[in-house]
């Protein structure tokens, strides 16, 4: 049976910690100054500065509501995250010196946090935000380059961890 270096346990857990700080400060900066990104929310769930000819504004939201809704789902699913690839990380540190069966084991906490970034940044960002309320359209409220960044390290972390 292959064993995993030690080094590369070690990369591991180092690559999980990073997500999981990562996420830390992003819930931290989301409640601490929370309506920097409830703005963002609000002008993508709106669609107010997409294309004006554009066909597709019945998607747009209006309601203070939902905008608080949303933007408090996310953050809830970005301490999710911040859990999962804390006690990941955590774990893969604590199993580095272990058989590769309790080592691999270990690794769910973090594929969870991973998943559940990809989920926010992909599902959340790019297909919801970027497709649906047509984010790419807007010149000023457009983050889909923070979640394609985003998103790209979390799979390569996610890749290399399995």
């Amino acid at each position: 049976m292959y064993t995993t270096p030690l080094l590369l346990r070690i990369a591991k857990f180092i690559a999980v910690a990073t997500i999981g700080l990562m996420a830390l400060l992003i819930v931290i900066g989301n409640t601490t100054d929370y309506f920097t990104n409830y703005v963002f929310v609000e002008h993508v769930l709106k669609m107010d500065t997409i294309f004006p000819n554009s066909h597709i504004l019945y998607r747009s939201i209006h309601s203070i509501f939902i905008f608080h809704a949303a933007y408090i789902f996310i953050i809830l699913m970005e301490a999710a995250m911040t859990f999962c690839c804390i006690k990941g990380s955590w774990l893969l540190f604590k199993n580095r010196n272990s058989s590769a069966v309790q080592f691999h084991a270990s690794k769910n906490w973090a594929i969870a946090g991973i998943i559940t970034g990809i989920t926010i940044w992909f599902l959340g960002f790019e297909v919801i935000g970027g497709e649906w309320f047509a984010m790419w359209q807007s010149q000023t409220w457009n983050g889909l380059g923070s979640a394609e960044r985003i998103v790209s390290f979390l799979v390569l972390v996610l890749l290399f961890c399995i």
